[in-house]
């Protein structure tokens, strides 16, 4: 077993033989001990995820290899404290393993073979996750789950001040972890930043950030000392670093800086020095960017031989005992590496998406079931007020916040009091940075709140839309369900605003969004389905943890006729009537013609319906609802009513909603006529000019009789 020996396992057995009593007064032991079982079992880990990829039976090769001082991390925190954990961490997850008994091997295996035996993500990826080890599963490359660990530390505290019940222990401390060169990714920035910020004006926030840094993004070198000033520059933020290679200080930095976390709630950056073997992936030739003395130095650095050095000054094992205990534990690996191999993969696609977007309508249903008295009927801004109000009053882990959303009342007023009735603790303003909104979102979402995030305008949601697609929307699946983040994203958008606008305050592009595997989109237009669909979405992340963006329209948002000035038709009395997800809404039995649309184009569909009644013809109007789900049955259902459909879409003609309606209409068997009218492709411009390419009624009008 020892004749395919990789040079740097030579190289390390060679220098374990060498090692000799120094005479030092060594630290604890049993210390000494954790850290070389979780070290030796993560690099033997990352050389049999290598040995099994040459058979094609290993399908991810980015190692932990000369990062192996993380397991410090684990053992300077407790096993109930959150973690969010860099790829490059299997050290620590096997370390945090230990501290509960169990062992860790088979999970990483299990990962790195797509087996469905694999405890969190269920063979989807290779991630680090375990729901009892509190170990949150990330798939993040680029510091994408920064904002969220952020999220998770403000929610602890938060938690406990509310009476709220959290996923994790009143006094947990969060730990982060990410590389050097993901440190320059705008994403880790806005976390940084964020923390400092609530940390500035004296917020909890118990998170301990720790940067790996081996030098190199891939094949990029990080510039000397770069690394160290940036993230020593923010004052809120405690900095302290370490260097792999001298495991008894690191441990002792790394214990020191957990409990002053622990006890101070501030948060803090461990900028820990590693080095990086096996390169960046299996496909990766590190010689071909870096120089061999420069590879040859970081053999010196190893942290298994650090570990095994202070073991050996402890006099509890010689430097041979020490390389036949790595050999037994390589053996041990690919052992299981192998019976790993041979376990069940995901063999449909029904299996691959059971975990991506639950839903139980009954209980949807249930939850959603208003409370809200019938009274006098309400504009759109006003009635998802009281809709907001009355979330606010029946969950008390709802949380509000945003941009302006507090004391302002929000850009339109949508918000207005809520934050004089429900107190800051609730219904706060956010710094304005979305990819922070979201990240909060998120850790409050997975820590026992329901977070209704604002995003103040369409247009700024593409600052932060990985937030959702690869934060928010990947966590049940990647955790089979063990973890969740139901949240209802409330986002003012399309266009048609008067007085006031250009293209970042009039975005009618939701292409965006109609992508994200599972994400729900409400769009509603009426104030009587604005309130019962922010209902159904609060219902639906309570009960599925679904992630829901709820699109308000904002040109209706004070809307208050439809057909001529002062009819006051578009009032409407919010109802304790249930909406379904994925449930249309149908106006008028007209038999000649089916308008498909929703949001704004609702409003000028009715009108538009009224003038085709004057000219003899019968037109029903279909509002979707829902973007996603589709309401495929009732879409179908309406269609086939009158044989003729003409959709009706303001956002964009490529990548709009409307290709999607037809699509699925056409895949369901509609044989009748088919048509569209949308808005044109182009950004909305600023004053008048923006009717040139946004959809009007005359061109509805027009497409209309075309049609028939």
């Amino acid at each position: 077993m020892t004749d395919d020996l990789d040079p740097l396992e030579q190289h390390l057995l060679a220098a374990l033989s060498a090692l000799e009593p120094t005479g030092a007064n060594p630290g604890e032991p049993a210390d000494a001990e954790a850290l070389w079982q979780a070290q030796i079992a993560s690099r033997t880990c990352d050389f049999a995820a290598r040995w099994l990829q040459k058979e094609g039976r290993s399908f991810y090769t980015i190692g932990s290899a000369g990062h192996e001082s993380n397991a410090a991390v684990a053992l300077a925190v407790r096993p109930t404290d959150p973690a969010l954990l860099h790829y490059r961490s299997g050290a620590f997850y096997l370390a945090r393993a230990a501290q509960v008994g169990r062992d860790g091997v088979p999970d990483v295996m299990f990962g790195v073979t797509a087996a469905t035996d694999e405890p969190i993500a269920g063979g989807r990826h290779k991630v680090f996750g375990h729901h009892d080890l509190a170990v949150i599963p990330q798939t993040s490359t680029i510091a994408s789950h920064l904002p969220r660990a952020v999220g998770v530390a403000i929610a602890i505290d938060r938690a406990l001040k509310l009476g709220v019940p959290c996923t994790w222990p009143g006094d947990a401390v969060v730990v982060c972890s990410f590389g050097d060169a993901s440190l320059n990714h705008a994403t880790a920035q806005a976390a940084l930043n964020t923390a400092a910020h609530a940390a500035h004006q004296h917020l909890p926030v118990p998170l301990l950030f720790v940067c790996e840094d081996n030098g190199l993004g891939i094949s990029v070198p990080s510039p000397p000392g770069w690394v160290a000033g940036a993230l020593a520059s923010r004052p809120a933020l405690r900095y302290e670093s370490a260097t792999g290679d001298r495991p008894e200080a690191t441990l002792a930095t790394a214990r020191e800086l957990a409990a002053w976390v622990r006890e101070t709630r501030r948060p803090a950056v461990l900028h820990l020095h590693t080095v990086r073997y096996l390169a960046h992936a299996g496909a990766d030739v590190e010689a071909a960017y870096r120089a061999p003395q420069d590879i040859r130095s970081d053999l010196a650095h190893d942290p298994l031989l650090a570990t095994a050095a202070w073991l050996v000054a402890a006099g509890t094992r010689t430097g041979n005992q020490l390389a036949d205990e790595y050999l037994e534990c390589r053996a041990r690996v690919r052992e299981v590496a192998l019976a790993a191999a041979g376990r069940p993969q995901l063999e449909s696609a029904a299996q691959v998406m059971r975990p991506l977007a639950p839903r139980s309508p009954d209980v949807v249903a249930e939850l959603a079931h208003s409370t809200t008295p019938a009274g006098e009927p309400l504009t759109l801004a006003l009635a998802i007020n009281g809709a907001l109000a009355d979330v606010l009053d029946r969950h008390p882990e709802t949380l509000l916040f945003g941009e302006d959303i507090a004391a302002k009342g929000g850009v339109y007023g949508v918000t207005r009091g809520l934050h004089a009735r429900f107190g800051a603790g609730r219904v706060f303003d956010t710094l304005l940075d979305e990819t922070s909104i979201l990240g909060l979102a998120l850790g409050t979402a997975v820590s026992g709140f329901v977070p209704l995030p604002e995003i103040q305008y369409l247009a700024y949601l593409h600052n932060a839309e990985d937030q959702l697609r690869g934060e928010a929307a990947t966590l049940q699946f990647f955790s089979q369900g063990q973890y969740r983040n139901g949240m209802v994203v409330r986002i003012a958008g399309y266009g048609y605003q008067r007085g006031f606008g250009g293209h970042f305050h009039n975005d009618d592009s939701v292409a965006v969004l109609r992508d994200i595997p599972g994400l729900v989109i409400a769009s509603p237009a009426r104030p009587d389905d604005a309130a019962a669909m922010l209902a159904t979405c609060v219902a639906a992340a309570k009960a599925d943890g679904s992630v829901c963006a709820f699109l308000e329209p904002i040109a209706l948002y004070h809307t208050r006729d439809l057909y001529e000035e002062g009819d006051g038709e578009w009032l409407a009395t919010p109802s304790a009537e249930h909406v379904p997800l994925g449930s249309a809404r149908t106006y008028g039995t007209g038999s000649d013609l089916t308008l498909l649309t929703w949001g704004n184009g609702l409003l000028m569909s009715l009108r538009v319906a009224r003038r085709l009644e004057r000219r003899g013809i019968g037109a029903r109007v279909v509002d979707l609802r829902w973007l996603a789900p589709l309401p495929i049955e009732d879409i179908a259902r309406e269609a086939v009513a009158t044989q003729r459909v003409l959709v009706v879409d303001e956002t964009r003609r490529t990548g709009g909603v409307s290709e999607g309606v037809i699509a699925m209409l056409i895949d369901a068997g509609f044989d009748g006529r088919l048509a569209r009218v949308t808005s044109k492709d182009s950004f909305v411009p600023l004053g008048d000019a923006a009717n040139l390419v946004l959809l009007s009624e005359d061109e509805i009008e027009a497409a209309a009789v075309a049609l028939l």
